[in-house]
């Protein structure tokens, strides 16, 4: 899935998620809870799509009083773009025919397992 757009099945998921409003901030924490992903493969990730501008980062202006400052992310134009892009490359890509069935998956046993086999 990935090979064909460049980005891999988590990257996708992340620009996907963040297309959905792409005028909008969001969190680190709210992305990694709505892609099913954990901080350390969303925030490299993130890093990776702000390092080729496919998304804005910055820290957040007014911190809520006792909390650390966060990083909040934005999908930009190119970020869309790629994430269509990608969409219709993964639905372009060719399906087994739908007749096809798949081949059986031969097992091997041991003999003396099989009832009524001598050894």
């Amino acid at each position: 899935m990935g090979a064909r757009s460049g980005f891999s099945a988590q990257t996708l998921s992340v620009l996907a998620a963040l297309s959905e409003e792409p005028s909008q901030w969001r969190y680190g924490y709210a992305l990694a809870k709505q892609v099913g992903l954990k901080s350390g493969t969303l925030y490299p990730i993130l890093i990776r799509l702000a390092d080729r501008g496919l998304v804005e980062a910055r820290w957040q202006d007014e911190p809520q009083p006792g909390r650390p400052r966060r990083h909040m992310y934005r999908v930009t134009a190119d970020g869309v773009a790629a994430a269509a892009a990608a969409a219709l490359a993964e639905t372009a890509q060719p399906t087994a025919h739908p007749t096809a069935r798949p081949r059986p998956r031969l097992v091997r046993t041991r003999r003396d397992a099989v009832p009524g086999v001598a050894r």
